[in-house]
């Protein structure tokens, strides 16, 4: 997974298109032994899903050309000896746009390590989505409600549902085996999304940008396991 999506980041580049990307991900998954699990998915077209500037999540790979500028979401998904994986990053292509585009990237990010590091036996879910929540608020931006991050194992989506908001304290508890892929979606403006006419493509409602990064962990009693990241 890690090095599949290191592979993606490295080929983001001006002019490329989107299902070239696919294309990438597809065969660099079962390269290493894996199935690409987004592929069929509900009727999923793709092997991965790339979303660009106010696209938040869901973006179906095509004939879009990225430009210098654009910020890309890739979000990968794959299964390896029966077991799920499910990872995603953004970056700019080139230089970002303004100072404060740059400080969404960096700040959704650090959101996510922030969600992990409260991701400990004994703790609650809510904590996880209130670490989300107040690191991403504090900076102004807003976190989207209406799309979350899962439970993950043999299957893509397991439960439970796990926000990036909530109240410390609340929620499921958190016991050692637990596996959760932890995803903040991170908007400059609104939280408010909508689904677009392909079924899939969420954007933002306003067309502010959006950021995305993703890691599955793993729970135990020495803290969180990132599995996704490149060890």
């Amino acid at each position: 997974m890690a090095e599949v999506l290191e592979i993606l980041r490295q080929a983001v580049r001006p002019g490329i298109m989107t299902r070239e990307l696919d294309a990438v991900a597809d065969r660099e998954i079962r390269r290493r032994g894996g199935i690409p699990v987004f592929k069929g998915y509900h009727g999923y077209p793709a092997s991965v899903c790339v979303s660009i500037n106010d696209q938040v999540v869901h973006g179906i790979p095509g004939e879009r050309v990225i430009r210098a500028g654009d910020l890309v979401s890739i979000d990968l998904g794959a299964a390896v000896d029966g077991f799920v994986g499910d990872a995603a990053l953004s970056l700019f292509c080139g230089d970002p746009p303004n100072e404060r585009a740059l400080e969404l990237l960096q700040v959704t990010e650090a959101s996510l390590y922030r969600g992990i590091a409260a991701a400990k036996v004994g703790a609650r879910l809510g904590d996880i989505g209130a670490a989300v929540q107040t690191y991403v608020e504090a900076h102004g931006f807003s976190v989207v409600r209406d799309f979350v991050g899962h439970g993950v194992g043999r299957q893509m989506h397991e439960d439970p549902q796990v926000p990036n908001y909530g109240t410390p304290g609340r929620g499921l508890l958190l016991k050692p085996g637990l596996a959760l892929a932890i995803e903040p979606m991170v908007n400059l403006g609104g939280y408010q999304v909508e689904v677009g006419a392909d079924g899939w493509t969420v954007t933002t409602r306003d067309h502010s940008l959006s950021a995305h990064f993703e890691h599955t962990i793993f729970i135990d009693e020495d803290g969180p396991e990132i599995l996704t990241a490149i060890s």
